[in-house]
């Protein structure tokens, strides 16, 4: 394997992981290879509680992929303000967000038509 040129579901993993690992919040994996014409194969979308939760989120999704398979994203946008942070990883597209931010721009509603999964952390798990 060359370095940077992990399979997806490895950056999948180590995404969420590095979510996990600050605590990042409601995260769910959008599927789009079954849409036509889509800019890349998955989304992932979390939010946090605070510009310094988002910026930290980041900072953990950055660090964990490095550190792992040595890649590093094509592009970040938001981190000036922190409130949609986006991280494009090509074929994967990171989305953190604050809460109520999310809830404005509703991108799993407007990907209605991807496969979507909730994924169950132990921060949502121990929360009631």
């Amino acid at each position: 394997m060359q370095k940077g040129k992990a399979s997806a579901d490895e950056l999948i993993a180590l995404i969420l992981q590095g979510i996990e690992d600050v605590k990042g919040h409601d995260i769910v994996l959008l599927d789009l290879r079954e849409i036509e014409n889509t800019v890349c194969d998955y989304f992932i979308i979390c939010n946090g509680t605070s510009n310094t939760q988002v910026n930290a989120i980041v900072g953990s999704i950055q660090k964990t992929v490095s550190k792992a398979i040595k890649d590093k994203p094509w592009h970040i946008e938001g981190q000036d303000n922190s409130e949609w942070v986006l991280m494009d990883y090509v074929n994967v597209v990171v989305h953190v967000f604050q809460k109520q931010i999310r809830e404005f721009y509703d991108i799993e509603g407007l990907w209605g038509d991807a496969k979507f999964t909730e994924i169950e952390s132990s921060v949502n798990s121990t929360q009631n």
